[in-house]
């Protein structure tokens, strides 16, 4: 189908190695969920100037069935968001018990969020959330990051079956994620449980305790209050520029605390340290 139809590659600069080239990175203009203007884009990235990682849960089967993205943040930069899908054929779709067998092959899609999120909430009519993710280290989103590219080499080699239970959009991400953070993220059934994922990141830490600075924290039910995108993203206009792109990350994240990397804002609290004892003295 034509938005898994290409693969996403990328190379990175001879004299920079900060500096990655993507190609195939989509950019699609969704209308409907089956009518869209295709756009296929090349988008150099830096990844000196990564500022965090939002994890989104879009909820298409009920409350335990979530597909999962990644989207990266970037200093000067708007979001990537990366997701593992099946490449489906013409004509196909999606089974579960078909998932066990060898059915369908895993892509892995690099987009712009003004695609890959508008079209679950607003073509598709999924429920859509956004999860900023928090205690993380400048050094563990770019292994992160790395960890993708190397996805990319890997599936561009060699193609890979989807599997519902040990090879889907989750799972996946979850292995890819304990490399970096190992026993931070311990092995838990909501790893299988997709539609529970959110809840795994409150109670391992990793979804900011108290964003709002206060003594009372967040319960996980005002967490999926606050970063429901549907109401944040009705009626936007998504034509197709870069503006829009800027402006779509931008109102998806109304209301959600973005956290810095816990290296950034010990730099950051520092510096606020040092500009006080200068203004005192």
């Amino acid at each position: 189908m034509a938005e898994v139809e290409q693969q996403v590659a990328y190379e990175r600069d001879a004299t920079n190695p900060d500096l990655i080239t993507l190609t195939n990175v989509r950019n699609f203009d969704w209308r409907t969920d089956k009518d869209a203007t295709e756009h296929w884009e090349t988008r150099t990235i830096d990844l000196s100037k990564l500022s965090g990682v939002d994890v989104t849960n879009s909820y298409w089967m009920g409350p335990l069935i979530a597909h999962t993205l990644v989207s990266f943040r970037f200093e000067d930069d708007r979001p990537l968001a990366f997701s593992f899908e099946i490449r489906k054929e013409n004509g196909e779709s999606f089974s579960a018990l078909a998932g066990f067998f060898r059915r369908y092959e895993l892509s892995l899609i690099a987009a712009e969020e003004r695609d890959i999120i508008y079209t679950r909430s607003n073509a598709r009519g999924e429920q859509v959330y956004l999860f900023p993710i928090s205690n993380l280290q400048q050094h563990e989103v770019r292994s992160l990051f790395e960890s993708y590219l190397t996805a990319m080499d890997e599936l561009n080699t060699k193609p890979a079956w989807y599997n519902t239970l040990t090879s889907n959009c989750t799972n996946i991400i979850f292995y890819m994620a304990r490399i970096v953070s190992g026993d931070r993220l311990p092995w838990d059934y909501r790893i299988w449980v997709s539609g529970w994922l959110p809840n795994y990141l409150y109670d391992v830490g990793m979804l900011d305790s108290a964003p709002e600075k206060q003594n009372q924290p967040w319960s996980m039910d005002t967490w999926y209050e606050r970063t429901h995108i549907n109401p944040k993203s009705m009626g936007f206009n998504n034509l197709h520029s870069i503006a829009n792109s800027r402006e779509f990350s931008r109102q998806i994240r109304q209301d959600i605390p973005i956290p810095l990397l816990a290296d950034s804002q010990s730099s950051a609290e520092a510096q606020a340290k040092s500009a006080a004892q200068s203004s005192h003295e």
